[in-house]
C-alpha cells in the first residue's frame, strides 16, 4: 500500500462585470451550495446574488448620492433612495448581460450551473467549453453586445426627458454604465469577454484551443498590470489632481482589488485548459491499484504483508463466497501504530461498498471526474467488464496526476 494514497490535496475569485465563467473540473465543486440570495431559476438556471452585491451597492449609493446633490439639490436625503435604485437597476442591466450569455450557452448545451450577481458584477457559471472557436467566440461577444444595446436603448430614452430631473439622471448614469461595462468587457484579455474572443480568434487561427487561452491569459495579465497602474493615474487626470486622499485610497483599492480579480481569472482560466487536455490521458485502467482480497477478520499487518507480496497498493474485504463487500482506507491504516496492527482487523478499517464506489474499469476524462464528484471517497473499486475486481482506484493518485499535468506546462 502507498503511504500517501489517503493523503488528499486541496484545491476563483468574483469575476469582472460581465464576465462569464467555466466550472473547473473540481470534483468538490459539483456538491458547493450556490450561495447568497436564490433571486429566481429563469429558463432553470438559478440567479444568486451574494453578499458583497450589498457592499457595492451601498458603495455605489454613498457615491451616486452626493453627486446628485449637485446635479439635483432640491432632492434632499432622498438623493440615496435614488441612489439606491440606480445601484439595482445598474445590476438588473448585468443580469441582462448574464443572461445573454445564459441563452446562448443552453442553445448550444454547454450546460450553465448558476449566475451570481456580485462585487464586480455577474457571473455565468458554464459548464463545458465551447466545441468551436466560432461557438467561443459569439458566446463571448453576446454579452458586451447586449449591454451596448441597453445602453443604445437608454440613450434614446433620455431624448424623451429633461436631464435635469430624476428620470434624466437615472437614464444618463444608465447609458453610461451599460457603455463602461460593454466597452470593459471587450477588452482583450482573460477572465474578460473580449478575452475570451482573442482566445476564439488565435485558436482558430492555429487551430490549438490551449494556443488561444495562454495568448489570452498573457493578455489579461498585461491587463491587469495596466489597471493597477491605469485606473488610480485616469481618475487624478481626470479630476485635474485635485482628489482628496481618502478619493486617492479609494481609486487605488478598487484598482487593486479589480487588477487581482483579472490576474487570477487569467491563471485559472489557463489552469482549467491545461487540465482539459490532460483529460484524455486520465484513465481508470492506468490508475487503477492492484489489489488483495482478504476476509474481514484478517489482521491489518496480515494483510499487508499480502498486499507487499502481490506487489499490490490496496486491500478489498471479500465476504465468504470471496465477493468484495468492503475498500480498505489507508488514511485508516496510517493512523493505527504500526505494533498495534497484528491486533487491528482489517475489516475495522474498511468502507462498505456502495453502489457509486464501484467503477467501471473503462471510465476516462470527464465521465471518470463526473463520478468521483457523485459518490465522494478517497478509495473506488474498479470492475473489469466481466464483474470481476480489477483493482481500485485512489483519489490521491488522480490528483497527483493532474498535478504532474499541470506542472509538464
Amino acid at each position: 500500500m502507498s503511504d500517501t494514497m489517503g493523503q488528499q490535496t486541496s484545491q476563483q475569485p468574483p469575476g469582472p462585470p460581465g464576465a462569464p465563467h467555466r466550472a473547473p473540473e473540481d470534483p468538490e465543486r459539483g456538491r458547493r451550495p450556490g450561495g447568497g440570495i436564490l433571486m429566481g431559476r429563469p429558463f432553470g438556471v438559478p440567479i444568486y446574488v451574494g453578499p458583497s452585491w450589498f457592499l457595492i451597492a451601498a458603495l455605489i449609493t454613498w457615491l451616486f448620492g452626493d453627486q446628485l446633490g449637485g446635479l439635483l439639490p432640491d432632492l434632499g436625503y432622498t438623493r440615496y433612495l435614488v441612489a439606491l435604485s440606480f445601484a439595482v437597476a445598474f445590476y438588473a442591466s448585468v443580469l441582462v448581460h448574464e443572461l445573454a450569455h445564459t441563452l446562448v450557452a443552453l442553445r448550444y448545451r454547454l450546460g450553465v450551473r448558476r449566475i451570481q450577481l456580485q462585487f464586480f458584477g455577474g457571473v455565468s457559471e458554464i459548464e463545458k467549453e465551447a466545441e468551436t472557436p466560432g461557438r467561443e467566440f459569439w458566446l463571448a461577444f453576446v454579452g458586451p453586445l447586449l449591454s451596448l444595446v441597453l445602453g443604445g436603448l437608454c440613450w434614446l430614452l433620455t431624448r424623451t426627458v429633461e436631464l435635469d430631473t430624476v428620470p434624466g439622471v437615472l437614464l444618463a448614469g444608465l447609458t453610461v454604465a451599460n457603455l463602461v461595462v460593454a466597452a470593459f468587457n471587450l477588452l482583450p484579455g482573460l477572465p474578460l469577454d473580449g478575452g475570451r474572443m482573442l482566445r476564439a480568434v488565435v485558436w482558430g487561427i492555429t487551430g490549438r484551443q490551449m494556443a488561444g487561452t495562454v495568448a489570452a491569459a498573457w493578455a489579461g495579465r498585461v491587463l491587469a498590470l495596466a489597471v493597477l497602474f491605469g485606473l488610480p493615474a485616469y481618475a487624478n487626470a481626470q479630476s485635474g489632481g485635485t482628489r482628496s486622499g481618502a478619493q486617492s485610497l479609494l481609486d487605488t483599492t478598487l484598482a487593486a482589488v479589480l487588477a487581482v480579480v483579472i490576474w487570477n481569472g487569467a491563471g485559472n482560466a489557463v489552469r482549467n485548459a491545461r487540465l482539459k487536455e490532460a483529460l484524455p490521458g486520465l484513465t481508470v485502467r492506468s490508475l487503477t491499484r492492484r489489489a488483495v482480497l482478504v476476509p474481514a477478520d484478517t489482521p491489518i499487518a496480515e494483510a499487508l504483508r499480502q498486499a507487499r507480496e502481490a506487489q499490490a497498493g490496496a486491500v478489498v474485504i471479500g465476504d465468504g463466497h470471496g465477493d468484495p463487500i468492503a475498500l480498505v482506507k489507508e488514511a485508516a491504516v496510517l493512523q493505527v501504530p504500526e505494533h498495534r496492527r497484528p491486533w487491528v482487523a482489517a475489516g475495522a478499517l474498511a468502507r462498505t461498498l456502495e453502489p457509486g464506489l464501484r467503477l467501471d474499469a473503462g471510465l476516462d476524462g470527464e465521465e471518470l471526474l463526473a463520478a468521483l464528484r457523485t459518490t465522494p471517497a478517497s478509495e473506488y473499486l474498479v470492475l473489469a467488464p466481466d464483474g470481476s475486481v480489477y483493482g481500485v482506484l485512489a483519489v490521491a493518485d488522480v490528483e497527483r496526476r493532474l498535478s504532474a499535468a499541470l506542472a509538464r506546462h
